[in-house]
């Protein structure tokens, strides 16, 4: 790993060169680091060339999204996603990794987004970890933002997350919700980030999971005309979709599916027509406490960028076993998967 000296800024903590390997430049200075340019840009060292066409969209998506505090940052968003992570992670206290370490460990937060996610689940506890946050897009900016609102110290590093500059088997715990699959490939994600994690370490990461085949039609077809727009035109033309969404909920009209629909991979029963609507034919999110920009923003988060895979549980399994991590933690849902994975075997 290249080591070029540059001014050094005081800004960033001694430890956040340490686990680069180089002297962190002043503002505006650039350095060489794995063979990569990065200039030093409000605080933040920053990738100069990004990645493909399709993480490049999904950089500037993502980036005009968490923009928009005032579509997520409010207190019912939050608290909703607070509880939803710690059903499907745990209670971070009783996380070894955490709890249990001597000194604080390298926790990297791999596509960190407005860094809400690692808020809301570990919260104050940030502060007995190194934490990096690491994206693709300008969301970094937002994530240092709300981490000092919240006085949570925190660093953070613009590049792409298939080519983060950090040393083979130098991270304690790598924690990625909801992003493997915006980048080019889940599989390669998972390798790519498994590389990074020490033998005895964790990767915890949330994926898709794989629709009805109805779903998974209306999804693609509807992410195919948003990502010829601007982001703004994006959320523009879903917004109806999410009117529509909060229409089928306020009706909250329950049928009965007499017998399964194997051809549509529909379950017999008794079902809300809303969620009948969005478990099988589109993604229209309602919850009756959020305004139609916070449903609107989770429906975008889904549309929005051109990478959005979705997989099998067999497949993540797969992958995980390639990758030499072995799934102390798995949760199986209609929307997503789970897991929170030990590193056994080098890289």
């Amino acid at each position: 790993m290249s080591s070029r000296p540059c001014a050094t800024s005081d800004a960033p903590p001694r430890w956040l060169a340490a686990a680069l390997g180089c002297v962190l430049p002043a503002e505006g200075g650039t350095v060489e680091i794995a063979g990569r340019r990065f200039v030093m840009r409000g605080g933040v060292l920053r990738q100069q060339e990004l990645a493909s066409a399709a993480q490049a969209q999904t950089a500037s998506t993502f980036g005009y999204k968490w923009q928009r505090r005032d579509t997520y940052d409010g207190g019912v968003m939050r608290a909703a996603l607070a509880g939803w992570l710690r059903e499907r992670y745990g209670d971070p206290d009783a996380m070894p990794w955490l709890a249990g370490a001597a000194t604080p460990p390298l926790m990297l937060d791999a596509g960190c987004g407005s860094g809400m996610s690692a808020l809301e689940l570990f919260g104050p506890r940030l502060a007995r970890t190194r934490y990096l946050g690491v994206d693709i897009s300008s969301a970094v900016d937002v994530a240092a933002t709300r981490f000092a609102e919240r006085g949570v110290p925190g660093q953070f590093l613009q590049c792409d997350l298939m080519r983060i500059p950090l040393p083979e088997a130098s991270v304690d715990v790598v924690f990625s919700e909801g992003v493997l699959h915006h980048t080019d490939s889940t599989q390669a994600a998972i390798g790519s980030l498994a590389r990074l994690i020490k033998p005895g370490g964790h990767l915890l990461f949330y994926v898709y999971r794989r629709k009805g085949p109805i779903r998974e039609f209306t999804d693609d077809y509807i992410r195919d005309r948003l990502v010829r727009m601007t982001p703004e035109d994006a959320w523009a033309a879903l917004l109806p979709l999410s009117r529509l969404g909060r229409t089928l909920g306020e009706l909250d009209i329950e049928i009965d599916i007499a017998e399964p629909i194997a051809l549509l991979e529909i379950p017999a029963g008794r079902i809300n027509l809303q969620r009948l609507f969005y478990w099988h034919v589109f993604k229209a999110y309602y919850r009756p406490d959020m305004t139609l920009d916070e449903m609107n923003h989770i429906n975008y988060d889904w549309y929005a960028p051109r990478n959005a895979h979705r997989q099998s549980i067999e497949e993540v399994r797969a992958w995980c076993a390639e990758a030499g991590l072995v799934i102390e933690r798995e949760r199986v849902e209609e929307a997503g998967m789970t897991i929170d994975a030990r590193k056994v075997s080098g890289p």
